[in-house]
């Protein structure tokens, strides 16, 4: 076969929605899935034949035969396996965050450059068809001149989700970075999707970042927080998140301006034209590209990548500012109640959603508005 040869790092969790692609992907005869590599491999059956299999990464990489490396496993690997990778001569996809560090990323960034390799980031929503169709609206002054940009998700998360691996809401293990947490990990969509939205994507494209992280949970990360980006141009986005809601809520990022706002559920790839007393004017619901087959058209010059390593340095600040920053404040006594329901056993911080909402209208951070479960004694 001339396809290029796939191998998958990480194969479970998240990792099977890399597998069934890639197992689509090789039926097709767009690639020739070769390798694969997790603690606990796919079944030999599993897989077409000749598979090989490998229970490290660093093993997979070493046994080279590889052209396309996707990579989805804990965040504190993501620097060793990538550039590993790169070094074979291989071009990359990536799972977010990028990496664990800006030093990392930076590494990486040299590293990229130097092999000449290409590496796509995982955030999907930056396959969206909405971002350019929303980016004309604005320069066609649909919402009139921009004020800000918003991102925001409320979800739920319970015990098991914490429980689930031994990084999970950690902000290091064994001495390395993780930075798990709402903000750079389950949420990171959010702030990456508005900050694509605002053409601020490199490092240099942050100016300030004002940071405001709580935890209702027992964890070391944060769950429920507050990020303020200044921004080029002089504008501003504030990420507003949480995964101690009362109710799993859809999140958006909005452009908001004079005339009105343009909101992307951007897990649904819906578009909402609100008027200036935010009354939904129309709806508009489109497409998404895959971001492998993406990353395999850019190997042939026919596309450029969606989500390119170069353009999540942005992100990348929010990172290194949250690990940079003070460990999140467990939030005032009694302002969080345990929950059993239908979502299982998890914490609940009462009026959370308000106070987002407040935080994203405002554009200011928790402790700026006196939220309530912010009065620590």
């Amino acid at each position: 076969m001339n396809a290029p040869r796939l191998a998958l790092i990480g194969t479970g969790g998240h990792g099977r929605t890399h597998v069934e692609k890639g197992l689509r992907l090789h039926e097709e005869g767009r690639v020739q899935l070769v390798a694969v590599a997790d603690p606990v491999p796919p079944a030999a059956d599993a897989l077409p034949a000749g598979v090989a299999r490998f229970t490290d990464g660093a093993e997979l990489i070493a046994a080279g035969g590889f052209d396309v490396v996707v990579i989805c496993t804990p965040i504190n690997t993501h620097f060793d396996f990538a550039s590993a990778a790169l070094e074979a001569g291989a071009d990359v996809m990536l799972e977010k965050p990028t990496t664990a560090t800006l030093d990392e990323f930076e590494r990486l960034l040299a590293i990229a450059e130097r092999t000449g390799g290409l590496v796509q980031v995982g955030f999907q929503s930056l396959g969206s068809e909405a971002l350019d169709i929303i980016r004309a609206r604005v320069a066609e002054g649909d919402i009139g001149e921009v004020v800000r940009y918003s991102a925001t998700g409320a979800w739920v998360r319970n015990e098991a989700y914490y429980a689930r691996s031994a990084w999970a809401g950690r902000r290091t293990l064994d001495g390395r970075v993780v930075a798990d947490g709402a903000l750079t990990n389950p949420l990171a969509h959010a702030t990456a999707t508005a900050l694509a939205l605002a053409g601020a994507t490199r490092l240099e494209d942050v100016k300030s970042l004002e940071l405001d992280l709580w935890r209702a949970n027992d964890i070391e990360a944060d769950d429920t927080s507050v990020a303020v980006f200044d921004l080029e141009g002089d504008v501003r986005l504030t990420t507003a998140v949480t995964l101690a809601a009362s109710l799993q809520k859809d999140p958006y990022v909005e452009v908001v301006g004079t005339n009105g706002a343009l909101r992307l559920w951007y897990t649904k790839d819906d578009i909402e034209l609100l008027d200036a007393n935010g009354f939904v004017l129309e709806t508009q619901h489109t497409g998404r590209r895959d971001l492998i087959e993406n990353l395999l058209a850019a190997r042939e010059g026919a596309e450029a990548l969606f989500s390119p390593l170069a353009g999540t340095g942005a992100f990348m600040r929010l990172v290194e500012g949250v690990m940079q920053a003070p460990a999140p404040r467990l939030v005032a006594e009694g302002s969080a109640r345990v929950v059993d329901d239908e979502a299982g056993h998890h914490l609940v911080i009462d009026g959370v959603e308000e106070e987002l909402e407040r935080a994203l209208r405002l554009e200011s951070t928790f402790v700026e508005l006196d939220s309530p479960f912010t009065r620590v004694r």
